[in-house]
């Protein structure tokens, strides 16, 4: 695994990340689960509560998931996903990539904790924009209100009197 001083590949800035969040429509959550205790259950909840993407959940061995129907693959999907946002182990990430670039995706999303430079590399190079070790959820609040540019949330809470 490759530690953050390591790094030599880097994610697209903070204002390209807001600029690829306003342009996507369909997200395609790889690795969605019906868990709610799972990560990816608690950004599916916020993506379809908070925002106007049309979420699309694909996993092999679910058939719903937060009462919406669950794809097996992406290529099972009814369309083509803007961003890939991905919940599988590190190994699995070379498969979901391929998958991406097979369909047409325009966006490979990796969540906390997934970083691999050679697939970031090789999703750019087949004409992916790459997010990598990035929290859709967070980024999207980040950008909409939600959260600060720094990640903290910004509503203040203060004893001073107006």
């Amino acid at each position: 695994m490759t530690t953050t001083d390591d790094r030599t590949w880097s994610n697209p800035g903070a204002l390209q990340r807001q600029e690829i969040l306003r342009r996507t429509r369909t997200v395609a959550m790889v690795g969605a689960s019906a868990n709610p205790a799972r990560a990816s259950n608690f950004v599916a909840t916020y993506l379809l509560s908070s925002t106007d993407y049309d979420v699309y959940f694909v996993n092999p061995h679910a058939e719903e998931i937060l009462g919406k129907p669950v794809w097996p693959s992406l290529g099972d999907l009814p369309v083509v996903p803007d961003l890939v946002d991905v919940f599988r182990r590190p190994e699995d990430l070379g498969n979901v990539l391929d998958d991406a670039i097979a369909v047409g995706a325009s966006t490979y999303w990796t969540q906390f904790g997934l970083y691999d430079e050679d697939l970031a590399r090789r999703g750019e190079a087949a004409g992916l924009t790459v997010v990598m070790d990035r929290c859709l959820k967070v980024e999207h609040a980040r950008f909409h209100g939600g959260l600060h540019l720094a990640g903290f949330n910004t509503g203040v809470i203060s004893a001073k009197r107006r």
